[in-house]
């Protein structure tokens, strides 16, 4: 098998495991690269952009009491002028909390924030149901805070989380009234997979998550609201609640494979990897189900320096690379540019906290449509005139001043020709960054 080069792998780990590489990430070798991205550490860059606040909801900013509070509901409903202001009151926060999450992922310097990031496409959760920034927020913090660690524990909280209750129903999965929704899609989507699991064990798991109501802060456990009693889930018998349910997926033997193909997927190719490779990467995973181990396995494999494991970047990790290598914050741009991002972001199809349904969002061609292209080419141009692009305006070789300045480890005949003709820097830095060579992880 012929491998990339060094300086690709290091390109390919930035994309991979990151949001593309900042200036000057590529001159670093591979190692330093794998414990920067990998390694304990912490991400100061990161933490340190303010965590939002005022996102209570409208009925709960009031600071009313409970009768006032459904007094007012139910006026909203009858009123459509406080309905508006309270539907632009929620998207206000949900567009306060979006802009926080990409400033994160911008500056972001370990692999937390990109994992971060597979998680929320993992546990596809909606704020289009939810109707809740702070919810939405406290699932965000959880995936970031176990990202890189044990995927039981992440799995655990998020059976549990008050977001993707809300989202697949489980309040309304009572002792005498189940609702299989969230039991189905925690193992079909999130710990299984397709044909690991009987419609018996939904109906046995949805009995193991009774008992959670959603209150205005987070859902609660009601014991009185809980089916006790013996159930037998995927083969074993005992009186689990939610997080037996949990622990019961995790042990199946189908766990392993799913999560590290998902991954795969994501992460190093289309391509599935082959048994031998599950194998290793089952070892490297461990019955802990360490996941930056399985990282640190998965981006030692050949196949992550195979040529052909090329992958096509979604359109959020497109624009975060972007912005970076312009060296643009989302926080710090007006706010008509602000509202033109999240609208290029809504255009091309991916749009945080918005994912399109519980399986989340799509991969490969998916995002090489035709209308995609044209707002990708829009918003480039949008952030390219917003940057100071003096290194490529006062270059010799523009054209390669512009691959450099995008990471970009080389470009084909092809669009070195297409490039050599445009003599507007920004334009000249948006058709780049929406050439093969920068929208495609090679």
């Amino acid at each position: 098998m012929t491998e990339i080069s060094e300086r690709a792998v290091v390109r390919r780990l930035n994309d991979r495991l990151g949001f593309g590489p900042a200036p000057g990430d590529l001159e670093a070798g591979v190692d330093a690269t794998v414990r920067r991205l990998l390694g304990p550490g912490t991400d100061p860059a990161a933490a340190a952009i303010a965590v939002p606040t005022g996102l209570e909801p409208p009925a709960k900013a009031n600071g009313q009491d409970r009768e006032a509070k459904k007094q007012d509901r139910d006026a909203k409903k009858q009123d459509p002028a406080a309905k508006k202001a309270a539907n632009r009151q929620r998207a206000a926060q949900e567009r306060k909390l979006t802009i926080w999450w990409l400033d994160r992922m911008v500056v972001s310097r370990t692999a937390g924030e990109r994992l971060t990031w597979f998680w929320h496409g993992h546990f596809a959760t909606s704020n289009q149901k939810v109707r809740n920034a702070a919810w939405m927020l406290a699932q965000n913090q959880t995936q970031r805070t176990l990202a890189l660690g044990r995927f039981g524990d992440l799995a655990q909280a998020m059976i549990v989380d008050t977001a993707m209750i809300r989202w697949l129903d489980g309040q309304k999965n009572r002792k005498g009234s189940p609702n299989e929704n969230l039991a189905r899609e925690f193992m079909e989507l999130f710990t299984l997979g397709i044909g690991h699991y009987q419609e018996a064990d939904v109906a046995q798991g949805a009995r193991c998550l009774t008992g959670w109501v959603l209150r205005e802060d987070a859902a609660t456990f009601q014991r009185r609201r809980f089916d006790t009693g013996s159930k037998t889930v995927l083969g074993t018998t005992g009186d689990f609640d939610a997080k037996g349910f949990a622990r019961l997926a995790l042990a199946q033997p189908a766990s392993a494979g799913f999560v590290i193909g998902r991954l795969w997927f994501r992460l190093v190719s289309a391509t599935p990897p082959d048994t031998a490779t599950v194998a290793r990467l089952t070892t490297a995973y461990g019955v802990n189900r360490d996941v930056r181990s399985l990282l640190t396995a998965m981006v030692a494999e050949a196949a992550f320096k195979d040529p052909a494991s090329s992958l096509v970047k979604e359109p959020v990790e497109w624009a975060v690379g972007l912005l970076r290598a312009l060296r643009l914050r989302p926080g710090k741009l007006e706010e008509k540019e602000q509202t033109k991002l999240l609208a290029g972001l809504r255009g091309m199809g991916q749009l945080p906290y918005r994912p399109p349904s519980v399986g989340g969002w799509p991969a490969g061609a998916s995002w090489l449509t035709t209308s995609a292209g044209v707002t990708r080419l829009q918003l480039a141009q949008q952030l390219a005139k917003k940057a100071d692009l003096s290194i490529v305006d006062n270059a010799a070789d523009r054209v390669s001043a512009v691959g450099a300045l995008l990471g970009v480890d080389s470009w084909s005949e092809r669009t070195r020709s297409a490039l050599a003709g445009v003599k507007d820097p920004a334009q000249l830095t948006a058709v780049a960054a929406c050439a093969p060579e920068y929208v495609v992880s090679g």
